[in-house]
């Protein structure tokens, strides 16, 4: 099978058919691959740290040489993946820079949670470097491919959101849903609440107010949900809507937020946008702002946009009207 033959083509650019098709063979022989667990390899298997110190798994480095070998041939220029701590040159004359979290969530692999590949298109420059470290906005294609009852691919190429879902049948990735738009009503916010006590003030606040519920200022209840994986975070809120935060707070290595500009934040919030959300750093939106290093972290707060306009709106309170709010209303204090 040649690489288009793993996706229907219509509807993406001509010039990027390749691109999308190779990372479609690898999604699809991953999807078999995670399917299997603990039949095939130790895919959970820890094999050390990556270039930015986080635990390396078995199955984290086997899908980045698997996409960096399949993507050689497609118009790649240069290949940056989280995995790595460089840029990699796959075509010299290639027209394409491709940024990569080649198995996003791999703490879940063997809890039989969703996971999922992280990308983001550029135009390249002649800088390998450069090619990245450049305004988030500039991006001409970003999405996601998540392994889960279904394997799906959530992309957009500027121009709404795409859905194609891997037929388990013949392994082609077909068209599901056109300009998919993130519903606005679900009362659902996802954050990993064990870390309440380092967040600032805003934050607090505001997840106080939603867990304050019926009773409380917003007068609905809402749920809250954490997979600890972005990918699958992000599938849900696509879907069904609701609001995901993960600020930075007081630990240290934590002050600028623990995910990747290039790798993870980047292509999220241009899928977000583009489903009719909003994508921040906990107030400034994420688009057009641009990374200082190929592994930089950020906060990252996304989903409908009036939840997202609400954080914003309870960091632009002044420190005295926070306070306030965090003392009349901290469910947590002791």
């Amino acid at each position: 099978m040649t690489e288009t033959s793993y996706i229907e083509t219509e509807h993406i650019p001509v010039a990027l058919r390749p691109v999308i098709g190779a990372l479609c063979r690898i999604g699809s022989e991953l999807s078999v691959q995670i399917a299997r667990g603990p039949l095939e390899e130790r895919l959970g298997a820890e094999l050390g740290s990556n270039a930015d110190g986080d635990t390396q798994k078995a199955l984290d480095v086997i899908a980045d040489k698997a996409f960096a070998r399949a993507l050689t041939g497609t118009g790649v220029r240069h290949y940056a993946s989280e995995e790595r701590e460089t840029v990699q040159e796959l075509d010299p004359s290639g027209r394409y820079a491709l940024a990569i979290d080649p198995l996003d969530g791999s703490s879940n692999i063997d809890v039989n949670v969703s996971i999922g590949t992280i990308f983001s298109i550029f135009e390249a420059k002649d800088g390998a470097e450069d090619s990245f470290l450049r305004d988030t906005d500039e991006q001409i294609a970003a999405g996601y491919l998540i392994y889960g009852p279904q394997t799906t691919l959530m992309v957009t190429f500027g121009d709404g959101v795409l859905q194609y879902v891997r037929d388990p049948l013949d392994g082609m990735f077909k068209l599901a849903a056109e300009r998919l738009t993130i519903p606005a009503g679900a009362n659902e916010f996802a954050i990993n609440a064990s870390n309440y006590r380092h967040w600032s003030k805003p934050i607090r606040a505001y997840i106080d107010d939603c867990l304050a519920g019926k009773e409380g200022p917003r007068d609905k209840n809402f749920n809250m949900r954490w997979v600890a994986s972005l990918v699958a975070e992000t599938h849900r809120i696509l879907t069904r809507g609701g609001i995901f935060l993960y600020p930075s707070d007081n630990r240290p290595g934590y002050e600028h937020g623990r995910l990747r500009m290039v790798y993870e934040c980047a292509p999220i919030a241009m899928l977000v946008e583009q489903a009719g959300g909003q994508a921040t750093s906990g107030c400034d939106r994420l688009l057009g702002q641009r990374a200082d290093t190929l592994h930089a972290r950020t906060p990252l707060v996304f989903g409908s946009g009036e939840k997202v306009s609400r954080v914003c709106a309870y960091h632009d309170l002044p420190e005295e009207e926070v306070s306030a709010l965090f003392g009349n209303r901290g469910l947590f204090r002791a």
